[in-house]
């Protein structure tokens, strides 16, 4: 007599490798529009890809394939490849990745354009995107973390110092690097894609700050192969070597984490200042275009705080955060 035939797990739980049960058509078409949620949400700088992976139910899923895959090249020692590949949900993986990269060719032309024609307005709407943001870093903390009086004058202090740091080195002479040097296009992906593993932190809001938000839409519009070339190398260098950190971060310490992501938000915001000197970035006095400019900041932080109820409304017990143990 054959087994009872267990439930279906949640779209969430955890998943085998390439040896689990081929999923239905429909299924890899939501993957597919899943990813492409996702790649959209990258292309926004204040909008989180891994906020949205949480909110359409995939996050730890992927965090955990990524995981996998990151250690695959130890793995391979004394291992066929094949076991290497194991851990990797491959079914979700590769349509997830086919939705991003569609997302982002399609979208990249438009905020490209957007951002380099119509800066005082673009920065305003991400402005009012990541001074919202603030708030969803903090709301992934759970309740009853921080009692005691030194925990919570910890968490204090960490969050300012995280501000105050930001706000300093966001306030140095910059402007948008015009032709960066590849070496700078392979550090900066490198950073930018831990965003996927934090959510409410934005990869693309850091290429913003450092001045290659332009130029990498401009260069995926454009099929600039040499420079995303680099960046995609970037891309997979900082995913070995920084998701094993965060994502031990986010397990072990994860309030302390959350915190600090907070006040690295909330000390950027120097950096959005709508109003800026083309030359170096130095903040000027608001102008007469202040109320599309206003318009836009709250339009920003309504986006974000829309995603931001949806994260809370989907996000289900069966797809638990991060542990906490300090």
């Amino acid at each position: 007599m054959p087994p009872p035939r267990c439930p279906a797990p949640p779209d969430d739980a955890p998943h085998a490798g390439p040896g689990s049960e081929r999923p239905s058509v429909a299924t890899v078409a939501a993957h597919v529009g899943r990813g492409a949620m996702i790649g959209a949400a990258e292309t926004i700088p204040g909008v989180s890809g891994g906020t949205v992976a949480l909110i359409t139910g995939i996050y730890h899923r992927l965090i955990a394939s990524m995981t996998a895959a990151t250690n695959a090249p130890l793995r391979l020692v004394g291992r066929e490849p094949r076991a290497a590949a194991k851990g990797v949900d491959w079914w979700l993986v590769v349509p997830v990745l086919a939705g991003m990269a569609v997302a982002v060719v399609a979208i990249a032309g438009v905020m490209e354009s957007f951002v380099t024609e119509q800066p005082v307005y673009s920065r305003a709407l991400f402005m009012g995107m990541i001074a919202m943001s603030v708030a969803i870093p903090l709301q992934e903390i759970p309740r009853g973390t921080l009692t005691g009086a030194r925990s919570k004058a910890t968490a204090v202090l960490m969050f300012l110092a995280m501000a105050v740091l930001v706000f300093v080195l966001s306030s140095l002479p910059r402007g948008e690097v015009g032709d960066p040097s590849l070496f700078l296009v392979f550090l900066a992906a490198s950073v930018a894609v831990c965003a996927l593993v934090l959510p409410g932190v934005s990869g693309s809001f850091f290429l913003l700050v450092v001045g290659l938000y332009a130029p990498t839409l401009a260069a995926v519009d454009g099929r600039n192969l040499v420079y995303l070339g680099v960046f995609a190398a970037g891309a997979v260098v900082g995913l070995a070597s920084f998701v094993q950190v965060v994502e031990w971060l986010l397990r072990n310490h994860h309030t302390w984490a959350m915190v600090a992501a907070a006040g690295l938000l909330l000390g950027s915001l120097r950096a959005l200042w709508p109003w800026q000197d083309p030359a170096d970035g130095s903040p000027l006095a608001v102008a007469d275009d202040w109320p599309g400019a206003l318009t836009l900041f709250v339009l920003g932080a309504a986006v974000v705080a829309g995603v931001a109820v949806l994260q809370r409304r989907f996000a289900s017990s069966d797809d638990p955060g991060p542990g906490e143990t300090g």
